[in-house]
Formats: structure tokens, C-alpha cells, sequence
């Protein structure tokens, strides 16, 4: 590994979602991740990728399995404990104490250790212990509120805000932040990462809007929610979409400027009583043309214009492909590591293991003897 993390070494109990992501990003950062599989994990029907080339999620490290509800399991993971300098979790509060994992144990074990805990709605709270997933979480933090049409209930952003955003990143940067840290203190701690905290973050500069009275608590009557005529997507002749962006008073101008747009109505930018009109007048102008006609008048220009790819059709794009922003791993088209780097550059690494592909091979270059691998095979731990 080349990335700016090569050399630290991270154990990831494997989850479902945000938290591989976060190990998948410290990963493609040059961090040594192992991912600690259950031998005994329960059906992944939901989800039938894992353990295929398709689980783009569990690219870049190796995995073991481990039988974790045999005494013999948690001591393992506490000796590769001894030699990690971060963990990563994404139970539900409690579990990774029932295995005997939890913080103490492993601080105990490794001082210097980084516990990084994920989980929906964190570690404390009275909802700490509730089920729930992405948009339950972002529901809470208020932002799920502002998304959707005014006359619709709220759309789900994928689950980009709450596991991948508000959860999945937080948790990466508390835990490279934590090892900065202790390179100073020399001692280890637990970074609670609440994917409900993550996104009401997310959410900071809408907050300041709002209290400076700059945001209505109504949908599609805002600046970046599609309220606002320059700021919006819009259907073209042939039934594909493009996306504006023209919020800056010369871009706007420029906009206009090569819709061949003249009418005085249209200078009124900031007048939020007119945007619905407006809104429906650009939209007629919009279906004059097919998409691949608003490209070559409008992309590259100052008038902040993009077509609306699908995922099929991105990785294509001349600009994606010029910055590899999607590579190609055993067959399968992904998004590629990010941000970049001018002198250690990351690297998406090895493509998805299946669970316990190197159960052995990890155990022996941890420092376990090929005696004790023996034992603990003889005991159905692995």
C-alpha cells in the first residue's frame, strides 16, 4: 500500500454498511485493515453481494473468520488487538461487550489503542439501543425534512447522508484524528460515532440559514432545495435531465445570457415570490432541446450547467475518465479512492475477500506461531 496511511494498522469487525465504508477508506489510504468475520454470521439474503468481487465495500484488505461466541475467538482478537493501533465497530451498543471486546478489554490489552464505535444513534441516549437505519436517523437530525417536493412527505437521500456522510466519514476522520492524537499523549481512547450525530452535522450551514432567517422550514421553497429556478434539475426533449447551478449573479447572467433569455422578468434572481413562475418558465425552455443539445451549448461553460448521469453513464463521462474518478477491480466499475494525493497516492488494493479467505495467512504475519494457529484450529475458533 502507497497511501498516506501506510503503516498503521486497523482491525475492522465486520458490519454491514457504514462501517465497512470507513474501513474501505482507511484502506484505500494505505492502512493494513483486517476484517474480523464471524464463522457463524447470519444469512446475507438482504444483501447477496458479500462475499463476491461485487462487495466494492470490502475491497483492499484480507479477512478471517472466527467463531466470536467461543471463548478462544475473543482472545484471538485481543491478541491481534496487541499489534493494531485502531478497531473499528459497527454493532449496536452492548454487543461487542458481550463478546468480551468491548473498550476496556481491549485498552486494557493495547494502551494506545483507537476503539472506534459506530453505531445509529451512539453509544448514550435513550433511543442508544433502538433499532433503525439511515433514514430513521437522518429523520432526527432534521434533515431528512428538507428534502423532496413541497407537496410530497420527504425522499430519502439514498443513504448517503446518515451511513455513508453523517456516519461512515465521521467515523474515518475521528479515528485518524484519535491517532494523531495519541502519537502526542501516547495513549489510546474511544471515538463514538453516531450516524444521527454525523448528519445534524451535515446539516451546519443550513442551521446558520435558518437562524439568520435565510431558510424556510417549507420544501422546494429554498436556495439549493429546487425551489430556486437557477438551482435545479429539468427535464429535456428526449427525457433525460440536466442540472443548474447558476446561483452567483454573473453565472445567472451567463445562463440566461445562452438560453438567449432577454426577458426583464428574469433579472428579478432573488425575488423567491417569482421563483415558481420562473421555475416553470425555464422548464419549457428546457424541453426544446434533448439532453446531448443542452450539452454542447451549455457544459464547460460559466453558467454552472452538468447533464444528470446515471451510474451507467458517469463512468464514461470524458472529465470522470480523464481523473479516473471510476476504475475497473477484477471486473467490476467502482468509484475510485479519494482525495488525492501528490506524493502518496492511495490505491483501491486488493479486490473483496471472501470472509475468511486468510484466516491463517493474517494469524502468521500478526505474530501468532504456527502452533498456536494449529491449537486454534483443533478448538473451531477459525
Amino acid at each position: 500500500m502507497t497511501g498516506p496511511l501506510r503503516g498503521f494498522k486497523v482491525i475492522e469487525m465486520v458490519g454491514l454498511g457504514p462501517a465497512p465504508f470507513c474501513a474501505m477508506m482507511l484502506a484505500d489510504m494505505g492502512a493494513e485493515v483486517i476484517r474480523i468475520d464471524q464463522k457463524r454470521k447470519p444469512s446475507a439474503a438482504v444483501f447477496p453481494m458479500l462475499d463476491t468481487r461485487f462487495d466494492v465495500l470490502a475491497r483492499g484488505r484480507r479477512s478471517i473468520a472466527l467463531d466470536l461466541k467461543n471463548p478462544g475467538g475473543a482472545a484471538a482478537v485481543l491478541g491481534l488487538v496487541a499489534g493494531a493501533d485502531a478497531l473499528i465497530e459497527g454493532y449496536r451498543p452492548g454487543v461487542m461487550e458481550r463478546l468480551g471486546l468491548g473498550p476496556e478489554p481491549c485498552l486494557e490489552r493495547n494502551p494506545k489503542l483507537v476503539y472506534g464505535r459506530m453505531s445509529g444513534w451512539g453509544q448514550t441516549g435513550p433511543l442508544a439501543r433502538a433499532a433503525g437505519h439511515d433514514i430513521n436517523y437522518i429523520a432526527l437530525s432534521g434533515a431528512l425534512h428538507a428534502m423532496g417536493r413541497p407537496d410530497e412527505p420527504p425522499a430519502p437521500p439514498l443513504n448517503l447522508v446518515g451511513d455513508f456522510g453523517g456516519g461512515a466519514m465521521m467515523l474515518a476522520f475521528g479515528v485518524v484524528c484519535a491517532l494523531l492524537e495519541t502519537r502526542t499523549s501516547g495513549k489510546g481512547q474511544v471515538v463514538d460515532a453516531a450516524m444521527s450525530d454525523g448528519a445534524a452535522l451535515l446539516t451546519a450551514m443550513v442551521y446558520g440559514l435558518e437562524g439568520f432567517g435565510a431558510w424556510s422550514n417549507r420544501r422546494g421553497a429554498n436556495l439549493f432545495d429546487g425551489g430556486a429556478h437557477f438551482y435545479g434539475s429539468y427535464v429535456c426533449a428526449d427525457g433525460r435531465f440536466v442540472a443548474i447551478g447558476a446561483i452567483e449573479p454573473q453565472f445567472y447572467g451567463r445562463l440566461l445570457q445562452l438560453l438567449d433569455i432577454d426577458d426583464p422578468d428574469f433579472l428579478a434572481q432573488m425575488d423567491q415570490e417569482a421563483w415558481p413562475e420562473l421555475k416553470a418558465r425555464l422548464a419549457a425552455v428546457f424541453k426544446t432541446r434533448t439532453r446531448e443539445q443542452w450539452c454542447e451549448l451549455l457544459e464547460g461553460t460559466e453558467a454552472c450547467f452538468a447533464p444528470v448521469l446515471d451510474l451507467d453513464e458517469a463512468p464514461a463521462h470524458p472529465h470522470n475518465r480523464a481523473r479516473r474518478t471510476f476504475i475497473e477491480l477484477d471486473g467490476v466499475t467502482q468509484p475510485a479512492p479519494v482525495p488525492r494525493f501528490s506524493r502518496t497516492p492511495a490505491e483501491a488494493g486488493r479486490p473483496p475477500a471472501a470472509a475468511g479467505q486468510h484466516t491463517e495467512e493474517v494469524l502468521a504475519d500478526w505474530g501468532y506461531g504456527r502452533d498456536e494457529i494449529g491449537a486454534m484450529k483443533r478448538a473451531g475458533i477459525f
